[in-house]
């Protein structure tokens, strides 16, 4: 059976971070430099979570979950876990989730959506990982 990594536990950050550095190319990411920061509420333990990742020239720089509000960002996007769990199992799309009010987001909004496609591929991955809920 495959090892399922538990939804924002530092093993799925973990995972997340070796398929993000293996499966994303730098040119493809347009050589991205920019950083986001989603913060969960309404998480199952009762606790605010957040999910960071940044990336320097289409390279992931940093992954990070944890407990609070999480490391600065250029984008920091706000919703309740079951809205990111729908994201990361790709059954929801984040542009959607923006569009109809599901997610806020805190940062450039012009930039953002000029982004979205390249978040697109990160989901992707992530939606990939075995992961328990």
């Amino acid at each position: 059976m495959t090892e399922k990594f538990v939804y924002l536990s530092p093993e799925w950050g973990q995972e997340v971070e070796k398929r993000l550095c293996a499966e994303l190319d730098p040119e493809k990411m347009n050589n991205l430099t920019s950083s986001m920061t989603n913060r969960y509420a309404q998480c199952p333990d009762g606790k605010e979570h957040f999910f960071y990742v940044g990336f320097e020239n289409g390279k992931v720089s940093s992954v990070q979950v944890g407990i609070g509000e999480g490391p600065h960002a250029e984008f920091t996007i706000l919703g309740d876990y079951d809205i990111f769990a729908q994201i990361s199992q790709a059954t929801l799309g984040a542009q959607r989730a923006l569009m109809t009010g599901q997610l806020k987001l805190k940062g450039n909004m012009v930039k953002a959506l000029k982004l979205a496609s390249l978040v697109d591929r990160v989901n992707k991955i992530i939606a990939t990982i075995p992961t328990e809920f």
